[in-house]
């Protein structure tokens, strides 16, 4: 290493399941690369596409930063701003919202946050701040994966706790059910998904993992839950039932098992379009154990989403793949608990006044356009004018000149071009923070290799200073970020604090792989796997799930899925200009058949339409999907696009069976050609 030359290991902090180890070369005092780390455990030196350029490209470039607060000088959404102090920023803030709370009350000032970072302190520690405030949340997981989390908390008591990704090595099967890791988690997709002997995908869409695969499955959207039962029926049919483990430790098993009789693999095929062959291949794989099944957080964006996980859950529950090694099922390994991460010490919700309130982002458009209900936006951490439903009419709302909206934020995104005053944040090379992975049981420390930008400041810091503006006392509200990070590391019992972590960069927090329910106790009601579930039927669900697959789109209407991009994170990166050439224009992809019927050609143009809005995308043709589905992936910035608008402006906010979370992917459009 050359003399002039320092080198910092950090974690990268994104929405992502890989939480990679990166290495920070300096020069001079100035960084001049950001790589992987060769020594940490999931990436291995390496760094997946999009992070490796926006690390070395925008998210460095001072000229794409904001780097000073900002007063709002011409219409909402034009974009036009004046530099002012932090203190005349501050003091605006808090008049503001101190007058909102006097005439209407802390209910009038909605926040939205969700995961510009997943770094613990950067995420959680302005909760502390609107727990005080007593604001409105705006339910961040009702943007994404609501519905799969009450759903599993309904059949285990517990939807954040999944399998140790380390018992893989004791696992004969793999089945990878609504999850692309090939884009979502690429390092764990080269390193850890094809090292399990047999590998099964089931998808609406053959991505890469999907290819590599020992079987492919590929069900038509919405059609999940009719699969489960079906497999369900196969290994009931060839023996391939734990019934010992049904007897001790499943609730309503007696109940599900006369459903499975009509569940054949020919009904399957006829409800899914897997053929019948691959359902019976499928369920010997899975039934012959130990088996691992990861439920993707893309599976439940549908109609009936929540149905879906129950009748899937009911898979390791029938063939015993809880309590031992090689076995379990994953879907977030968010519980605080799993790494000794006290997460309400993060947030502090005892400082709420009451109990909590909260929409969801299926209804954020409907409660901005009404002054009587809402009077303030506050959003950190994302940009929901480019990430909601209704995105026409949530720009209208944003437009509201009575509504004081706040941004924070490292750049000038949709969702800033709108508020009132705008907050330049740190980025995550700017400040020390702990990661802790959403699929290994790791931690790893994200360590401060540069000073912020300009005035920018940290999250933890813009709400100590807001805290003071509005004249709280609580000392929760003025916590030291060493001194969190340094409580926190003591209760993971990582010896030696944040220093030593900082010299490995990322530690599992237990030696060995953790086995899920190992003790056979359930965190029910009952202490069982609740097949059955009183809470779910108490509100307004079914006893136990059922054998449904939504009705097929009425012709010429097809199916759109909006999965997440290999390029993009959400929308994170989208202002970078060599992923903008990645990327290249914002297209639309059709079965051969299905452009065959609509006269359309690769590269030609087309009006993409429902009741909720309209897009033009160039036509790609492509067997990765099936005939009656179309494609267009997430996360790009409207105010790049034509007409300002991205593939959410098609989105009209349904919600899922539960959770009040989205069903984006049961969209249904109409596909015209666009002719000179």
């Amino acid at each position: 290493m050359p003399n002039n030359q320092e080198i910092i290991r950090t974690t990268c902090p994104r929405d992502c399941y890989d939480a990679c180890g990166l290495v920070v070369i300096k020069e001079q005092g100035a960084i001049v690369r950001v790589r992987g780390d060769r020594n940490h455990p999931v990436n291995r030196g390496s760094l997946c596409g999009k992070c490796a350029i926006a690390y070395n490209g925008v998210l460095r470039d001072p000229r794409a930063r904001l780097q000073h607060p900002l007063l709002r000088s011409g219409p909402k959404g034009a974009g036009r701003f004046t530099p002012i102090s932090w203190d005349d920023a501050l003091e605006t803030i808090a008049q503001r919202l101190t007058a909102i709370v006097a005439q209407r009350g802390p209910q009038a000032i909605l926040h939205a946050h969700y995961t510009g970072t997943f770094a613990r302190l950067a995420f959680g520690f302005p909760l502390r701040f609107f727990h005080r405030l007593g604001a409105v949340e705006v339910a961040p997981d009702t943007i994404c994966n609501m519905a799969g989390q009450v759903a599993l908390t309904y059949t285990l008591g517990n939807a954040l706790a999944g399998f140790d990704p380390r018992t893989a090595k004791d696992a004969h099967c793999l089945l990878v059910w609504g999850a692309n890791p090939s884009t979502c988690a690429p390092h764990i997709d080269r390193h850890w998904v094809h090292a399990v002997p047999q590998t099964i995908v089931i998808d609406p869409v053959r991505h890469k993992t999907a290819e590599q695969a020992d079987l492919y499955l590929q069900p038509f959207p919405g059609s999940d839950a009719a699969l489960a039962f079906a497999l369900l029926h196969v290994l009931r049919r060839d023996g391939l039932l734990d019934r010992a483990f049904i007897a001790q430790h499943v609730l309503g098993w007696e109940e599900v098992e006369p459903l499975l009789d009509a569940c054949t693999p020919a009904w399957g095929e006829a409800m899914t379009d897997v053929p019948a062959a691959q359902i019976e291949a499928a369920a010997h794989l899975y039934g012959q154990g130990p088996s691992l099944l990861w439920l993707g957080q893309g599976m439940q964006r549908q109609a009936y989403g929540g149905n879906a996980f129950r009748a899937c859950a009911m898979l390791p529950a029938a063939t015993g793949n809880f309590g031992k090694p090689g076995a379990g099922l994953y879907y977030l390994n968010l519980d605080g608990a799993m790494r000794g991460c006290d997460d309400d010490y993060i947030t502090a919700p005892h400082l709420r006044a009451g109990p909590p309130q909260s929409i969801s982002h299926m209804d954020l458009a409907a409660h901005l356009a009404d002054p009587s209900t809402t009077q303030a936006l506050f959003c950190w951490n994302i940009n929901p004018a480019a990430s909601n439903p209704e995105q026409r009419r949530l720009r209208q709302a944003l437009a509201r000149e009575d509504l004081f909206t706040v941004v924070c934020e490292l750049f000038q995104t949709d969702t800033a071009d709108y508020a009132d005053i705008v907050l330049p944040a740190a980025s995550f090379l700017e400040c020390d923070d702990l990661v802790t992975s959403y699929f290994h049981l790791t931690v790893g420390a994200q360590v401060k290799a540069q000073d912020p930008v300009g005035e920018a400041l940290p999250n933890q810091e813009i709400f100590r200073r807001l805290a003071r503006a509005m004249g709280y006392e609580e000392p929760e509200l003025y916590e030291s970020d060493a001194a969190i990070i340094a409580h926190l590391l003591r209760g993971m019992g990582i010896d030696g604090g944040f220093e030593a972590l900082k010299r490995v960069g990322t530690m599992f927090v237990t030696p060995e792989p953790v086995l899920q329910f190992a003790a056979g106790r359930f965190p029910t009601p009952s202490g069982r796997i609740e097949l059955a579930s009183a809470r779910a039927e108490a509100e307004g669900h079914s006893w136990v799930p059922q054998p449904w697959a939504d009705p097929r789109p009425p012709a010429p209407r097809l199916r759109l899925l909006s999965p997440a991009s290999p390029w993009l994170m959400n929308d994170s990166f989208g202002n970078d200009a060599r992923i903008a050439t990645e990327l290249g224009p914002a297209r639309l992809t059709l079965h051969p058949a299905d452009a065959v019927r609509l006269g359309l050609q690769e590269g030609e143009a087309a009006e993409v339409a429902n009741e909720t809005g309209r897009l033009v995308l160039q036509v790609h043709i492509s067997e990765v999907i099936q005939p009656g589905v179309a494609l267009s992936y997430k996360g790009r910035w409207p105010k790049h696009e034509r007409p300002h608008a991205n593939v959410n402006v098609l989105n009209p906010g349904t919600k899922t069976d539960m959770g009040e979370s989205t069903a984006v992917h049961g969209v249904e459009v109409t596909v015209t050609p666009v002719r000179p």
